[in-house]
């Protein structure tokens, strides 16, 4: 009967199945003889007819020493062939190829070890078989058995090594698909193994790894939170060389679709993966100019919570976003290049972004934010008009109540730049928009008197320094004129508007203008003000001191002994005569001794502070302004000389017995409210 296994004779069978290795090996030292012997004949029948046999009947038999007899004796095949090994290499790697994944680790040893042997003499032949190969050995090297993860890194050398040989010719577009489906393994193995084989093609010069980065970058930089720090320094080193030859030649890379890939990695919670991430967006605005301003809403979204980090392990992150932040503001400053730049701009999205960060993000964050909103108001007042509905809610209820002074200070800068932009046409001025602005944010005082009373002065006062300090103070009395509800929240806001008209030196010019009462203009304000001043006694006080209504004051300082003198009333006092020992008063206090007008507004004053001085109590206070008093000559003796048209008011169009009659009402309602209180709290 004729031989099953031939040309293979029976006691070659029985050795290859034996259980030793070495009764295995001398088996394929003989196979190697015969294949020997048929390739100088050229019998490639009998050639194949030993393949086939050893594929069928052993490396698939469910035998494992069979398999590893098989295994063996295919390899030596191959060696027998040597370069001949081409003509017959599907039949021969297919084989092997199946039992790199057995379950017996002995088998995929022998698989492996066979296959190397296949590999190293067949050099460039077994290309066409790349991604069987890559894809056993990707699974060889995170092998449970370290003795096959040894022999999977010898044949992933020799790979290497084949590849660069023929990196001509080498398929990447076949290579990457397979690179792009293992790189987000958690394996630390798996990983070393992948970016060890994309470092090798990158090194290549004939290789352009670079335009197939954008499908694998987003696995790199997952890489770079693996445990392992050889792992991690291994990606850096991978991904600095990249970003080495983008910077290069920007022109080769996809910018536009690696920076939607590093937007997602700057949100990452790895510190690493962040800083990295914000690195490249960096360098890519850098090198793309205006045209990076197509993702300024993603890159927002990315960098602006980093600026909020304290921490000296994120310092570097911080440092990074600033940069980035930086380099994006110069983009769309004043320049050559800035329409051109804008053109790449989208508004909606960006305000969007700036909008959702001014809620609930830290102080850094806010201010930046705060600081870009402002900006594009500067350099795109007509584009932004659109947006200044939508802020100003934000801007009033969110940023103007943070517990920050910093960020309070900057809503107050993009705020008056939103009202100035608005209102400004050529040089007309629309005080509509000034009191659309005010009357929100009185709304935002009256309900909340704490806030009014913590922020109130600096929001004023960062109002009246960047706008017009006049319409300011006019248009806050308008309003207040119509409050006839709520009194004290009219009286706190007086005492406020008061206080900083008398200390702040950017109001200059405002005292200034109600120093001369005369000017048609200043009285117009001078009869404003007073009105809603009428809400605090004291405060109307201090506008008449400030006005030089020296008559008038004398006439207020005698209704005093009518009005309930409240402990709140006594501070006032207290603080107005503080302030009459202040530079800003100086003016008054060279009045008590001025001979101007015969003497008439010397004696007024003098008088008017005489009364002043007996409704306090003997405080600091009282003693400061005696003191004062015992410099001033005694005008009690000449009580005839006053002359009614020699005073200031005799001079001006502003009717004070109105005035007066009206200062009266304003405190009989102020009365009528304490009594009904009162009168409510006793039931």
């Amino acid at each position: 009967m004729e031989n099953a296994f031939a040309p293979i004779s029976e006691a070659c069978v029985k050795a290859l199945s034996d259980k030793t290795y070495d009764k295995r090996k001398v088996a394929a030292l003989e196979i190697e003889k015969m294949v020997t012997d048929f390739k100088m004949k050229k019998n490639i029948t009998q050639i194949k007819r030993i393949i086939d046999v050893l594929s069928r009947d052993f490396v698939r038999s469910n035998d494992a020493n069979k398999k590893k007899g098989g295994l063996i004796a295919l390899a030596a095949t191959s060696i027998a062939l040597g370069k001949d090994t081409e003509k017959f290499i599907e039949d021969i790697v297919n084989p092997i190829m199946n039992c790199l994944i057995d379950n017996d680790n002995r088998v995929r040893f022998f698989a492996s070890e066979s296959l190397y042997n296949v590999v190293k003499v067949a050099r460039g032949a077994v290309l066409p078989f790349f991604p069987s190969v890559f894809n056993a050995l990707s699974r060889l090297v995170t092998d449970p058995d370290q003795t096959i993860k040894n022999g999977s890194e010898i044949l992933d050398r020799l790979l290497k090594d084949i590849v660069i040989e023929s990196s001509q010719t080498f398929d990447l577009d076949a290579f990457i698909p397979l690179v792009r489906e293992r790189i987000m393994v958690k394996s630390s193995f798996a990983r070393q193994f992948i970016i060890s084989w994309i470092s090798v093609l990158n090194a290549v010069p004939e290789i352009n790894m670079v335009v197939f980065l954008p499908e694998i970058l987003h696995g790199l930089f997952q890489i770079l939170e693996d445990p392992l720090p050889e792992i991690q320094r291994m990606c850096e080193s991978l991904l600095a060389q990249f970003l080495k030859i983008i910077k290069l030649d920007p022109s080769a890379a996809d910018i536009p679709t690696m920076t939607n890939v590093l937007i997602v990695q700057a949100q990452s919670s790895n510190p690493l993966i962040q800083f990295y991430a914000i690195t490249w967006i960096k360098e890519f605005v850098q090198l793309s100019g205006g045209e990076i301003l197509c993702f300024a809403s993603g890159i927002f979204t990315a960098i602006l919570p980093c600026l909020a980090f304290e921490s000296d392990a994120k310092k570097n992150i911080k440092d990074c976003a600033n940069a980035v932040n930086l380099h994006l503001l110069e983009l769309i400053s004043s320049g050559e290049d800035k329409q051109k730049n804008l053109s790449y701009l989208d508004l909606n999205s960006v305000m969007e972004v700036l909008r959702q960060y001014l809620v609930h993000s830290p102080v850094p964050t806010k201010i930046a934010v705060l600081k870009w909103v402002h900006h594009l108001f500067t350099e795109v007042h007509d584009e932004m008009s659109e947006h200044a509905n939508k802020l100003f809610p934000v801007l009033l209820r969110d940023c103007l109540s943070d517990s920050s002074d910093e960020v309070v200070l900057q809503a107050i800068v993009v705020l008056a730049e939103i009202v100035n932009s608005a209102t400004v046409k050529g040089n007309d001025f629309d005080q509509t928009q000034y009191r659309q602005f005010l009357v929100e944010l009185l709304n935002l005082f009256s309900e909340n008197n704490t806030f009014l009373e913590k922020r109130g002065t600096l929001i004023i006062r960062q109002l009246c320094r960047l706008l017009n300090a006049e319409y300011i103070y006019r248009t806050f009395a308008e309003i207040l004129l119509e409050e006839r509800i709520n009194l004290k929240i009219a009286s706190t806001m007086v005492r406020t508007l008061n206080m900083i008209l008398l200390t702040t030196s950017d109001l200059f010019d405002l005292r200034n203008m109600l120093h001369d009462i005369r000017n048609e203009k200043s009285a117009s304000l001078f009869e404003c003000l007073y009105k809603c001043w009428a809400h605090c006694p004291v405060s109307t006080l201090s506008l008449c001191l400030l006005a030089q209504c020296y008559q008038h004051v004398s006439e207020i300082v005698t209704l005093f002994a009518d009005i309930e003198i409240t402990v709140d009333f006594l501070v006032e006092i207290d603080k107005m005569v503080q302030l009459i020992e202040s530079p800003i008063f100086a003016s008054l206090r060279l009045a008590l001794i001025s001979h101007s007008n015969d003497n008439a507004d010397a004696q007024h004053l003098s008088r008017a502070l005489y009364g002043i001085l007996m409704l306090l109590p003997q405080t600091e206070a009282f003693h400061l302004l005696n003191n004062r008093l015992k410099c001033v000559p005694n005008y009690w003796s000449q009580p005839n000389k006053i002359s009614s048209k020699s005073t200031n008011e005799s001079q001006c169009n502003i009717k004070f017995d109105e005035l007066f009659t009206y200062f009266k009402y304003v405190q009989d309602l102020h009365h009528q409210k304490r009594v009904e209180k009162r009168k409510k709290n006793q039931f």
